[in-house]
């Protein structure tokens, strides 16, 4: 005697075509290399979409307006982050980390992202947040550099880490914002010792020399 086989329904099918997951990648590093390349003023969705290889239509179903493509655009190049540096001595640490800074500031991608990101935070208060937000996580893994140099007695219990923190920044957005040009690997050395003046404990060095 055959048994009864229950058959399970087929599924349905959703309407229209399914969506590609990985058109939003390509769409977002188009968008992101467009800005880069062009401003957003000069940025256009047909130019992001022709880059992408979709159409207008699919660009505006994901995010309905330039401005929110820009956005998120932004949001990707905000979360690529310098790697945190501990060597045990703060020296090294800020010879790395200032060579992987002045690499990028120095770059034209990286002279475009910095004016960019300076531009688009006046126009767009949700870029202006990234890009603080992106500043806050840059500065607390400075501070913990600095601390980790105070525990083991190489920085004084006194100096001042909110400026040796915050002084390069300073700098690379005051030239930004007044057309100069920006720093480059060129001043690594020159900018290591500037800040190691101002807060190593010289007492604790052998010779006259801080490098």
């Amino acid at each position: 005697m055959a048994h009864d086989l229950e058959v399970a329904p087929a599924p349905r099918r959703g309407r229209g075509r399914p969506r590609d997951p990985l058109t939003d990648g390509r769409i977002i590093r188009a968008a992101a290399e467009l800005l880069l390349q062009n401003g957003f003023d000069k940025t256009t969705v047909d130019d992001v979409a022709a880059r992408a290889g979709v159409g207008k239509a699919t660009v505006y179903r994901r995010w309905p307006s330039k401005e929110d493509l820009a956005v998120a655009a932004m949001e990707s190049l905000y979360d690529s982050e310098f790697p945190e540096i501990d060597t045990g001595s703060l020296v090294a640490d800020l010879t790395e980390s200032y060579r992987a800074i002045l690499a990028f500031v120095g770059s034209a991608e990286g002279e475009a992202f910095i004016r960019m990101s300076i531009s688009e935070s006046m126009r767009d208060p949700r870029i202006a947040a990234l890009y603080r937000g992106s500043t806050v996580r840059r500065e607390e893994q400075a501070r913990r550099t600095f601390e980790r140099a105070v525990a083991r007695g190489e920085v004084r219990a006194d100096a001042d880490l909110d400026t040796a923190i915050q002084w390069m920044g300073g700098v690379i957005v005051a030239r930004a914002i007044v057309g100069r040009p920006l720093p480059t690997i060129d001043d690594l050395d020159r900018y290591v010792d500037f800040t190691l003046r101002g807060i190593l404990d010289v007492s604790r060095m052998s010779g006259s020399s801080l490098r």
